[in-house]
């Protein structure tokens, strides 16, 4: 506080208790920003509000898990978790409620903005202004209305670029201030970075399986593959010599694959920084169900005609394979809900899917959908967890043009309407708020639905396919789930099985699964060691086969094409399978023992003096308890 009086009076403000983080970033504040400022400027609204949302919309939907269970693990933490875009704009702010007032004082909430430029130094503006995670606490703030407040941000990068997308941050009061806090947001945000590349590399799959034809395409022309981010992702043996006699031709120069890209901006008609002698006309973009998955480049060879042939899911005259085909297992829980997925397929009565996270409800979900009576209609899955009851309401329903402050000239479809003559598949449908409920099932009751602003409704002829992970039967009885609206929905239900209950399948399935990660990297698939059967058998897969396909996908990467054996797995995995051997050996007596002590540890949060108090023990006999009980790394992961 003395340092930054004296910076304020002009003084040399250095001292050992200054960072000089926080030097350099009160001299870029100093004459831009009012020091005696008290938060933000008034948040956006409206259209603006909207049009930031929107223009976020990715950013928003990867980070929806993680701001969501915010509200839970923050729960009487006095910390907000805050989610901004790359210019310090807020789009979402999750955490202790008993902060709402004291935020909104501040204009932390969504629409305001927390650039550096804007409101002086604080996590948010730093963090993307260093490009680096960083923790500021009280005075350290430049604007002295905020001093009261400590927070730690970390930002976020787009996975292939490397370029700032966003910012994770955690708020609270001064005496909420833990060195933790930072650590947590590091960690949120590489989830979110997960989540994104994790979205990206599934649409790079679906855009080169779209486009493998035209790879492949006899002739001389020559084809490059470009993902939505205008990165060049695949070409044909062509394309290189092409282009460097059409760079050449032009203005001299050599240019090479990988120094070609094109963003394709939202909005846009043509790609930003095309070169000069690429001809619009050689693009096509790529999209699906009004998505751009990437775009083509067709270089046209000087002696022959540019030939085209569309990108298309199915190749004509292909024959029809079996959706079903494409589930692997022979475990009779398993066996019985595909022979009965086979029998309600051919039904339009709507299928409730249940089934624990993971478990591949929306593997049975299309199999139902390509099997069923209205197979050549479109698929439509919406994630209801997935959206805010804003946004979600605008994706299931549409609106129309002039509805509401920032809606779209023209209005807009909802996915409702576009699943008309097909499916429409609502994936963790329990996380539907409970006021949207009634107007869907008025849409299941009557073949009608009416965009928001308008009067008349519209016909639409859907079947449903519906999946949840919760017992919608007691979040009924609870209130959160309406009883109507379950019945209406579960006219048939599947229960899928957990991969625990059906070990048996693990060689098949992890077969299978290493079959489609080696053709997404063009590998052929890797033998497995028998031994690493065995150890994948002794895991209880609580994230089921997205879990197990995760695992094999590492794996796969980290063993370069060899033999996947035991030495292979990942380090949690190495630990558990070290621990249940370590439980079998055990006495019954060194049993409870081990239950006792992590029975306290748990109730106590990692807390080991806490949990020896509760035990009638010293701190260090716990320590030796561990130790002999195989017990100690765990322990140490828990407390990390």
């Amino acid at each position: 506080m003395s340092s930054w009086e004296r910076f304020m009076d002009g003084q040399d403000a250095g001292s050992d208790a200054l960072r000089r983080l926080i030097d350099d970033s009160w001299r870029r504040c100093h004459g831009a920003v009012d020091p005696g400022r008290d938060g933000a400027p008034p948040p956006a609204a409206g259209d603006a509000l909207y049009d930031l949302l929107t223009d976020n919309e990715e950013l928003v939907q990867a980070s929806s898990a993680i701001t969501a269970s915010a509200r839970d693990f923050l729960f009487e933490s006095g910390t907000v978790m805050v989610l901004t875009d790359a210019t310090g704009s807020v789009l979402n702010v999750e955490g202790d409620d008993s902060l709402r007032d004291p935020t909104e004082a501040i204009h932390l909430m969504p629409g305001a903005n927390w650039s550096e430029q804007t409101t002086g130094t604080n996590a948010i503006g730093t963090a993307l202004e260093i490009g680096q995670p960083i923790q500021i606490h009280s005075a350290e703030h430049y604007c002295s209305g905020i001093q009261r407040w400590s927070c730690a941000a970390s930002v976020i990068r787009e996975p292939s670029s490397g370029a700032i997308i966003g910012a994770l941050d955690l708020s609270g009061l001064n005496e909420s201030y833990s060195r933790h806090t930072l650590s947590l947001a590091i960690t949120a945000a590489g989830r979110i970075e997960n989540r994104l590349a994790q979205r990206d590399l599934k649409l790079r799959y679906r855009l080169l399986d779209l486009c493998f034809d035209r790879l492949r395409m006899p002739g001389r022309d020559g084809v490059i593959v470009f993902d939505r981010t205008g990165t060049p992702i695949k070409t044909n043996e062509r394309a290189a010599a092409l282009m460097t006699e059409l760079a050449k031709d032009h203005d001299g120069r050599d240019m090479a694959i990988r120094d070609l890209t094109m963003p394709w901006r939202k909005g846009r008609v043509a790609p930003e920084n095309m070169p000069e002698w690429v001809d619009r006309d050689w693009i096509e973009p790529i999209t699906i169900d009004g998505q751009r998955l990437g775009a083509v480049l067709v270089l046209p060879d000087r002696s022959a005609v540019v030939r085209r042939a569309p990108c298309r899911e199915v190749s004509q005259g292909s024959p029809k394979v079996d959706p079903f085909a494409r589930l692997s297992g022979q475990a009779p829980a398993y066996c019985e809900a595909v022979r009965r997925a086979r029998l309600l397929a051919k039904s339009p009565a709507p299928v409730l899917l249940l089934g624990e996270t993971g478990v591949g409800k929306d593997a049975f979900a299309q199999a139902l959908h390509e099997s069923g009576p209205k197979a050549d209609g479109a698929f439509v899955a919406v994630n209801c967890g997935g959206f805010s009851r804003e946004l979600l309401t605008s994706e299931l329903f549409g609106y129309a043009e002039g509805a509401f402050t920032g809606a779209r000239r023209g209005g807009m479809i909802g996915k409702i309407e576009a699943a008309d003559g097909g499916v429409l598949f609502l994936d963790e449908i329990g996380e539907m708020p409970l006021d949207l409920q009634p107007h869907l099932l008025r849409v299941l009751e009557t073949g009608e639905v009416y965009r928001i602003g308008e009067n008349e409704p519209r016909k639409v002829n859907l079947r449903l396919i519906a999946a949840t992970n919760r017992d919608l039967k007691t979040a009924a009885a609870d209130g959160t789930f309406r009883l109507d609206l379950f019945y209406r929905i579960a006219v048939t239900t599947l229960d899928l099985p957990p991969l625990r209950a059906r070990v048996g399948d693990l060689p098949v399935l992890a077969a299978h699964l290493l079959t489609q990660i080696g053709k997404r990297y063009e590998s052929p698939p890797p033998e497995i060691d028998p031994a690493l059967l065995t150890s994948l058998a002794a895991h209880d897969w609580p994230g089921n086969i997205r879990e197990l396909r995760n695992v094999l996908e590492g794996m796969f990467l980290e063993s370069g094409g060899d033999r996947l054996t035991p030495r292979h797995l990942p380090q949690d995995l190495r630990q558990a399978k070290a621990q249940a051997d370590a439980v079998q050996g055990m006495s019954p007596l060194q049993l409870a023992e081990r239950d006792a002590i992590l029975a306290a540890i748990e109730h106590n949060r990692g807390n080991l003096t806490s949990a020896a108090r509760d035990l009638g023990i010293a701190k260090s006999t716990l320590y030796v308890r561990l130790d002999k009980l195989g017990l100690k790394d765990g322990v140490e992961q828990l407390r990390r």
